[in-house]
């Protein structure tokens, strides 16, 4: 689940300890169910208005609230890549959204024009995870903006769960562009998949339209809790950016590893990579790795079954798998 390796800022647990109240007595009362103080703390760290901003119970969920307010369309098909976020396609069975599929390139890259108007003149909107879910590759924030001159029309979605790992986050386009809907989580950077607090910024006239549907839905989707956490980790700004360094400096050390061990590995911008064994079937070598209680990721999906994707640990954990795949790949 590409977890963080490192804990969160250790200022989340002096945050949520407060928020318990005096022996935990204002967990009795219900949270605020516009979580206020989060928007307005998420809006002043990404220089965009409050009403700009939405909150939900991860990034899963706002990313369901935005397929049931926008994609709901039963003759235009959704378009998204071939090879992303698995849960794309379940949302749009969920919700029944016809869906299309748009192939990677054979670099496992996203090509703009393939979205482009000339080659798809329907479609209800674009979703892709970026950088993209499980090859870890970057689109540019040129190539976003061609998507959103492609589909003027049309809701473009940019999933940013690991874009700061590597990747420069695409809301700084918001402003020029009222097609573009960005999503974040605190799950990934920030450490704080327990908790369970995702978001979206974009124009004012989204985000109205996700309020509507939340609030048909849950109007308290974030726990007193989850709000202190994810306001406590924005202010503590210096451990954030560290804790991605590591994990990039780790990322980089892991590849270069892998490398000298005969693996071809994907450029990752992620706190993931996407690597082929050199000789070694991969489900082979997945199963023979959790045996030694080692667990990657490998996908039986065409196109890329070849392929094992590796979560960024400690350098200590990376060590023990280093160790074990060269006892396998020498064997």
């Amino acid at each position: 689940t590409n977890e963080n390796p490192f804990p969160p800022s250790p200022h989340v647990k002096m945050a949520i300890l407060a928020a318990l109240g005096e022996e935990g007595s204002d967990l009795r009362l219900y949270p605020d169910p516009n979580a206020t103080e989060l928007k307005q703390t998420l809006a002043n760290y990404h220089q965009v208005l409050p009403e700009e901003v939405f909150v939900g119970n991860s990034s899963d969920e706002v990313l369901a609230h935005i397929f049931m307010t926008f994609f709901r369309q039963p003759d235009a098909p959704l378009l998204t890549p071939d090879i992303g976020y698995s849960f794309y396609p379940v949302y749009c069975q969920l919700y029944d959204i016809p869906l299309k599929k748009i192939p990677l390139d054979k670099d496992f890259k996203i090509q703009p024009i393939d979205y482009s108007q000339t080659q798809q003149p329907a479609c209800s909107g674009i979703i892709l995870a970026n950088p993209n879910a499980p090859t870890g590759i970057l689109l540019s924030l040129q190539d976003i903006e061609q998507l959103l001159k492609f589909q003027p029309q049309r809701v473009v979605v940019i999933d940013e769960a690991y874009i700061d790992f590597g990747g420069q986050s695409a809301i700084a386009l918001i402003k020029n562009y009222p097609n573009l809907l960005i999503c974040q989580t605190f799950s990934k950077s920030r450490a704080l998949a327990g908790l369970r607090v995702g978001y979206a910024i974009g124009q004012a006239h989204l985000i109205a339209g996700l309020e509507r549907v939340k609030n048909s839905f849950n109007s308290y989707p974030l726990d007193r809790l989850a709000l202190a956490g994810a306001v406590a980790s924005l202010h503590d700004d210096a451990y954030f950016k560290q804790c991605c360094a590591r994990i990039i400096e780790n990322r980089e050390m892991l590849v270069a590893h892998l490398e000298k061990l005969g693996f071809n590995t994907l450029p990752s911008s992620a706190n993931f990579v996407f690597t082929t064994p050199p000789r070694h079937d991969a489900q082979t070598l997945a199963a023979q790795l959790r045996a030694e209680s080692i667990i990657v990721r490998h996908f039986k999906v065409s196109r890329i079954d070849h392929f094992l994707r590796i979560s960024i640990g400690t350098q200590e954990q990376q060590a023990r798998l280093l160790e074990v795949l060269t006892r396998i790949v020498k064997s």
